[in-house]
């Protein structure tokens, strides 16, 4: 009875080792993983500055950047999906990581851009990319004073500002837009037909 008792416990002082040492190799080997996963980045594109919508994406545009986004990855523009004709499908930040929905064919585009002076200045607040409100007073029939303001366009996006030269360059601000072109005709038709035309960023009066 005593050789048999020492034999049972033998048993399972090596079972419990032995347990022991496969916990041991588990542990280790999720930490690994862990650690392994956490090291695993994605080469992506990151905008080097603000992007407005329609506009060419070109290589010089972009840095490189490796991030780790795990499932998400394909989700975002890595350096070789950037193709020739791509235009912004809506506008990126500086230093946005590029969304591949952001992406689009240049034949897909409904945007274009249009110049049109602003005779109320620029506000500080407006920069590439700001979206603001095309407003015009469109010139009563004395030909001496205008009608009452209105929006025209109440989602332009700010491509550029384009500096004015000559003595009255103070009067008047030029700035690119980036319109729908089904806006174009009305922008155009408000410039021929002598309104005054002003900016104002979005959401500022309310």
């Amino acid at each position: 009875m005593t050789t048999h008792t020492r034999s049972r416990r033998a048993f399972w002082g090596d079972a419990r080792f032995l347990i022991g040492i496969v916990l041991v190799a588990l542990s280790i080997a999720g930490v690994w993983l862990i650690v392994s996963s956490a090291d695993h980045t994605t080469p992506v594109l990151q905008a080097s500055r603000t992007i407005v919508a329609g506009e060419a994406l070109v290589s010089g545009d972009f840095q490189v950047v490796e991030v780790n986004l795990g499932a998400v990855g394909d989700a975002y523009l890595a350096p070789q999906d950037l193709e020739p004709g791509q235009i912004a499908a809506r506008t990126l930040a500086e230093g946005e990581l590029v969304p591949s929905a952001a992406a689009a064919a240049a034949e897909s585009g409904r945007t274009t851009t249009i110049v049109v002076e602003s005779s109320t200045g620029i506000p500080e607040d407006v920069a590439p990319g700001t979206v603001v409100e095309l407003w015009h007073a469109p010139p009563l029939e004395d030909d001496r004073s205008f009608d009452a303001p209105r929006v025209l366009i109440a989602d332009a996006v700010v491509a550029a500002i384009v500096e004015t030269e000559g003595m009255l360059a103070g009067a008047k601000a030029g700035v690119e837009l980036v319109v729908d072109r089904s806006d174009v005709a009305d922008v155009l038709a408000a410039i021929t037909g002598g309104s005054v035309l002003s900016l104002v960023p979005a959401g500022a009066g309310s």
